[in-house]
């Protein structure tokens, strides 16, 4: 390295200052750090050299990560501030990006949130923007964002403060402070991934995106997963069912992809009688980014122009959408039932909240829902299982929590301690 690129490397690496890790995975860390000159927070993911597995000294995947952030540049997609090498030997890659300290996946399941029709509508709306721009620029969300199973999914989906959806992926990072965590990224992502993979479909498109925008589009109308398999084996069953298992008309060819097996035969289901709020136009926009063919399947480009985004009302200007709200009150508040309750932890462990689902624009089916706030930049476990957001009670009441709803209460307080 030159005497000029060590310099200019050294002013980079200098505006930052690490706060904590935050991430951490097989091929890279993830940092919670701040800009020395502006004071705004950033996340620094540290790309491992020489790690077990990697190619040439470092993992090609995260390679495909910098190049194309380093590449794609637009609202509706994270965004890389700088990029330098540690001073470490060997040194390390050390890629700066936005920090954005919630995600759709928070917002969903935060039960204190209302959404309206046209809330959902700026959501979809924003996300298959970013989505096109990426396909127009020949990026699979699915190939250039790090991980080899990684897909569209909520908790991938970042929110700014000024209520603009991002598309990121930070994978190869799990949590931290939670290693344990039942909910891995894994069978997180298991829920969104199209069936052609599942049965081993070696090429394939932007399909498997759009598929992955379909599933977060019900989750959003249902604020509960859609297809939640239990496990890849049971994925395909949980889909057929959910859909109805497809025939050679719905899926040409379909029965020679290497995985496929006979499967138990499931009637088609009318969307309607689940998604029971659902205007015509939603419904017609679910249904074609959930084709089973994925030839069929709708293109992010049509989806922009599809009668959904034009009919009923505009979408919610981003600013007005709603967001977790809270106080650093509250977070002190949180730290203080902690104490006085983890006593109880052992035997509430394992209890969830049953939330009804009918709040957003979908059906009003109950489900058990997770509780994931993060720190908003992927490097974290979906989303913890146990209770929703519980409903404020009277005033000066003192509220019994769960274990995992001290658990949530704890990230919060330590998400708002290095909150802007």
């Amino acid at each position: 390295m030159s005497a000029a690129v060590q310099s200019s490397n050294s002013a980079v690496r200098s505006k930052y200052k690490k706060i904590e890790k935050i991430g951490e995975g097989t091929f890279a860390a993830v940092f919670l750090a701040r800009n020395v000159h502006t004071d705004a927070l950033v996340a620094i993911k540290k790309l491992k050299i020489g790690a077990a597995g990697a190619q040439d000294g470092i993992d090609v995947t995260a390679m495909r990560e910098f190049k194309f952030l380093n590449e794609l540049q637009h609202p509706n997609v994270v965004a890389l501030l700088d990029v330098f090498s540690s001073g470490t030997n060997p040194p390390s890659i050390n890629l700066v990006l936005e920090y954005l300290n919630t995600d759709l996946e928070a917002i969903i399941k935060d039960r204190a949130l209302i959404f309206t029709a046209n809330d959902i509508k700026s959501w979809m709306l924003m996300l298959c923007r970013g989505l096109e721009y990426c396909h127009r620029n020949w990026c699979l969300h699915r190939v250039c964002v790090c991980c080899a199973y990684q897909d569209l999914k909520p908790n991938n989906l970042l929110i700014s403060p000024s209520g603009e959806l991002k598309i990121a992926d930070f994978g190869l990072a799990r949590e931290y402070s939670d290693p344990g965590s039942k909910m891995t990224t894994q069978v997180v992502t298991r829920w969104y991934r199209a069936p052609e993979l599942f049965l081993g479909a070696r090429a394939y498109a932007d399909g498997v995106d759009m598929w992955a925008v379909g599933c977060i589009f019900a989750e959003l109308m249902l604020r509960t997963p859609y297809l939640p398999g239990e496990s890849d084996a049971d994925q395909l069953t949980t889909i057929f069912r959910a859909l109805g298992t497809p025939t050679e008309a719905d899926w040409p060819q379909h029965t020679t992809l290497p995985y496929y097996r006979k499967f138990e035969q499931f009637p088609k289901q009318n969307l309607a009688f689940l998604f029971t709020a659902a205007s015509p136009e939603a419904l017609d926009l679910l249904s074609a980014c959930l084709r089973y063919d994925p030839l069929r399947r709708l293109h992010s480009r049509q989806a922009l122009s599809h009668a959904y985004f034009a009919a009923g009302g505009p979408p919610t200007p981003p600013g007005l959408l709603p967001r977790p709200h809270s106080t650093k009150a509250e977070a002190d508040e949180a730290d203080d039932d902690t104490t006085a309750i983890k006593r109880k932890a052992g035997a509430d462990k394992g209890a969830g909240a049953r939330a009804d689902t009918g709040a957003g624009a979908g059906a009003g089916a109950d489900a058990n829902a997770g509780v994931g706030v993060g720190v908003g930049i992927g490097a974290k476990a979906s989303g913890s299982t146990g209770a929703g957001t519980a409903a404020p009670g009277a005033a000066g009441a003192k509220r019994t929590l769960t274990a995992e709803q001290i658990a949530q209460r704890k990230r919060l307080a330590h998400r708002l301690a290095f909150a802007q």
